[in-house]
């Protein structure tokens, strides 16, 4: 049961992911592997909250993972870190931190036709990064299918072959154990504790032979060896099936396949035992990832924890040599730290180490300058620091307008969001510049909702969210020609400025422009900016109320007084001009559309055409989703106004997985009440505003 070339077990402490879709069973997996492990008396419960993953407030509230929880337990000698990870797909970020630094990941699924596009998903996610993968096919005891029939139904989710490994036997029509493939031994079940050897029955001989064969026959396709000996009917030798087992599931030639109840811990001792025996560790890791094996001591950060007494906690994966406590640290970005305390995790507990060695996973003391994906190396040896490829953050789909219950807390918001955001960097805080609004975007409502509890619960920030303003904007339909005069005389030198403005639409998206056709010095040159400056003033807000747009402005005659005249009268005659000339120039509202594609599974394809009919939107057309058997891209043009609840109901109509990209296409008019509508809704807001 071999896991090199070399012929030698591999060892050291493994980093391995559990992931899968949403209420696939992961976080009670976790509790079963622990307490096999004996890192736990007994499992947890997530329906009463006593497990060791998913124990933040918000987790248990929501009766869902919400974040990455790290569990590390010693097996047999060796030492596994597991990371629970979110099955929702607005939480798939602190996946997406994970998977570089794992050695393997173990799919958690189950046989729900509903689940395979979800289960696709994270798959995709696995293979783009080369991640050695296993599925345990959870729930074996409610399986409705044969164990065949669900592989078929799964296979599409994945490039690579789903490789069959056990087989569950069943007793009036209830799984009570298993034959497992590569060992060609049979097991019963029990309850929370490692399954029993038992002969082979005698009527299921016939099955495990065929199940067998078909399982050397995969294996087969990447060892000629194999491909002769199965040829000539020769039995290989077990620990030749162990090391193509290994070496294919390192090389994501095949995705095993387990079974197992993980609320009742069956299936799980033989799935500890796979890891231990056939997972890659760090020196293959380092391999796949192209970091050197010689350099200075590097980490790689796969989770930032901002607690409440202990500061903030950078949990990461050694790749090279040790570090230890009160060791200097440096960042891709030059900036030096200190490593305040070395812990290992467990769940919401952690106990201190004084080292961290090759391949193991702790959190880092108080590395203030450390953000989740930096590599960091030994600050005293030289050497680069490892460039290690993740998949990017996503693009928000979901935003919240933000403002603090309490004016005082302003400046608390913005730091507190700003360390939720080091935390998730799927969550995304800005400030609009035209209105001012501060808003907090992300993945989703569930998404953004637990970001506002954590807010509340451990930063002590309560806000009022709101669905964000829409940047409207104005321009004009007519040409208007105007003079604008400002005079002030109050003593000594007064104030006077005088311009001829021709005011003119322009194209849509053609902006703001200024020429001069003055003659004979009736305005000094002088005096031109400032002109300029007037106008863009008075175009920041129309006569609607919103900023006005594709508009030209030519200062065609004017007057000056040669001791009142000044800059600041200038600009402000060509303020009064222009706020004279809008409301005579035919206002119109415009609203921004933005050009989206949505991307679906293919069967719920014309579900996605509905909402964005629904929404005013203007469908361009189909396509298939490039490398993505099953799934489609819809192309629209869709308002701004119409997309705040977009992806909540297209998520509700793909069970979970539906989403889209966005961006600005072209600002339209908008006329008769919808535009009334904006309108008054705008003046109501200043008027209550006070502005």
């Amino acid at each position: 049961m071999d896991n090199t070339s070399n012929g030698r077990r591999v060892t050291g402490p493994r980093l391995i992911a559990l992931v899968g879709p949403f209420q696939s069973g992961k976080t009670t997996l976790l509790e079963s592997l622990l307490a096999r492990a004996g890192a736990l008396a007994r499992p947890g419960n997530v329906r009463d909250g006593s497990t060791v993953g998913d124990s933040s407030a918000e987790a248990r509230a929501h009766f869902m993972s919400v974040e990455a929880n790290v569990a590390s337990v010693d097996y047999l000698g060796d030492r596994i870190t597991f990371v629970d990870c979110p099955g929702s797909i607005e939480f798939a970020q602190d996946m997406r931190n994970v998977l570089a630094l794992c050695d393997a990941a173990i799919v958690v699924c189950e046989a729900d036709p509903r689940k395979v596009a979800a289960l696709q998903v994270i798959l995709r996610d696995l293979e783009e990064m080369k991640i050695p993968r296993m599925i345990f096919l959870n729930k074996i005891d409610a399986n409705p299918t044969s164990v065949r029939d669900t592989l078929e139904m799964l296979q599409p989710a994945s490039r690579a072959s789903l490789l069959l490994r056990q087989i569950p036997i069943f007793e009036n029509n209830i799984a009570t154990g298993f034959i497992d493939l590569a060992l060609e031994r049979a097991f019963v079940y029990r309850e929370h504790a490692p399954s029993t050897v038992i002969d082979l029955p005698a009527d299921e001989k016939t099955r495990e032979k065929e199940a067998r064969y078909s399982m050397l026959e995969r294996l087969a396709d990447y060892d000629d060896a194999l491909l002769e000996e199965l040829i000539g009917d020769i039995e290989p030798p077990r620990d030749q099936v162990f090391d193509d087992l290994a070496r294919e599931l390192r090389d994501g030639h095949a995705v095993p396949v387990f079974i197992g109840a993980a609320e009742h811990g069956n299936g799980v001792t033989r799935l500890l035992k796979a890891l231990r025996h056939e997972a890659p560790g760090i020196v293959q890791t380092r391999d796949r990832l192209g970091v050197p094996h010689q350099g200075p001591p590097a980490a790689q950060v796969i989770r930032t924890i901002h607690t409440a007494h202990g500061g903030k906690l950078s949990v990461a994966r050694v790749l090279r040599g040790a570090f230890s406590d009160g060791q200097t640290i440096v960042s891709p970005r030059g900036e030096e730290d200190r490593i305040a305390g070395l812990s290992r995790v467990m769940g919401a507990t952690s106990s201190k180490q004084p080292k961290a060695e090759e391949g193991d996973t702790l959190a880092f003391g108080r590395l203030e300058h450390i953000m989740t994906g930096d590599c960091i190396r030994d600050a005293k040896q030289q050497g680069e620091i490892p460039a290690i490829p993740t998949l990017p953050a996503p693009e928000p789909v979901h935003a919240f307008a933000l403002v603090a219950k309490d004016r005082k807390d302003e400046v608390r918001l913005t730091a507190a969001v700003a360390k939720l955001c080091e935390e998730d960097p799927s969550l995304v805080f800005t400030q609009d510049a035209a209105s001012g609004e501060m808003r907090l975007a992300g993945q989703g409502e569930m998404h953004l909702r637990v970001a506002l509890e954590r807010l509340a619960d451990r930063f002590g920030v309560l806000v009022n969210a709101r669905r964000p303003g829409v940047a409207y904007r104005e321009t004009i339909r007519d040409g208007v020609t105007i003079r604008g005069r400002h005079k002030k005389q109050s003593g000594g030198h007064g104030q006077f400025g005088d311009v001829v403005l021709d005011i003119r639409p322009r194209e849509r998206g053609d902006g703001f422009a200024f020429a001069e056709t003055v003659h004979g010095g009736t305005v000094p040159k002088q005096y031109f900016s400032s002109v300029e400056a007037g106008c863009r003033d008075g175009m920041t807000r129309g006569p609607l109320g919103f900023p006005v747009v594709d508009v030209s402005v030519t200062l065609t005659d004017g007057s000056y007084h040669t001791v009142d005249s000044s800059d600041m009268a200038f600009r402000a005659a060509a303020r009064l001009a222009i706020a004279d000339a809008l409301p005579k120039a035919r206002p119109v509202l415009l609203e921004p559309i933005l050009s989206v594609e949505v991307t679906v599974p293919s069967d719920a394809l014309s579900r996605a055409s509905g909402l964005v009919s629904a929404r005013r939107g203007q469908i361009l057309g189909y396509e298939g989703r490039d490398g993505w058997e099953g799934w489609d891209v819809l192309k629209a043009l869709i308002p701004e106004a119409e997309m705040s609840d977009l992806i909540i109901e297209l998520r509700s109509a793909t069970s979970g997985v539906g989403g889209y990209c966005a961006k600005f296409d072209h600002l339209a008019e908008v006329v008769g009440k919808p535009a009334d509508a904006v309108v008054a809704h705008a003046a109501q807001q200043r008027a209550m505003s006070g502005h």
